[in-house]
């Protein structure tokens, strides 16, 4: 079975790595490593990261209209800022993998978390 792990962070989060130096290259090569573990078992099936907070738009709707709001997120709100797909035994695999995350170099583990969530494949799958 497919499940998404999913990513949070805030724009304080994208502001901190935009000034690069070591802890920045610890966490990429950590996550990369992460990434070919889970290619080299056979478990990785796609993994992207989003553009940080300030790049979204929000489509909400009122009275029936869409209203566009930019960047609509504070500075210290936690957003999806990425997702990684694995293909494996069981939710209990993938929440074994994403707990790996614990250790990725700069990250304070308390406080931050994770997502793990099935996939549907098929309409049918929503009532298992």
């Amino acid at each position: 079975m497919k499940y998404m792990i999913m990513l949070y962070g805030s724009q304080r989060d994208f502001d901190a790595m935009a000034t690069g130096g070591p802890e920045v290259a610890e966490m990429h090569a950590f996550m990369e490593k992460w990434n070919n573990d889970l290619v080299e078992s056979g478990e990785f099936v796609d993994a992207k990261g989003l553009s940080a907070p300030v790049h979204t738009r929000r489509v909400s709707m009122k009275a029936g209209v869409p209203v566009v709001t930019e960047g609509p997120y504070p500075e210290t709100q936690e957003v999806l800022v990425g997702y990684t797909i694995v293909e494996c035994a069981g939710i209990d695999r993938a929440t074994e993998i994403a707990a790996r995350l614990a250790h990725t170099p700069g990250q304070q583990a308390e406080g931050q978390y994770v997502d793990v969530r099935p996939i549907m494949e098929q309409f049918d799958d929503m009532f298992e």
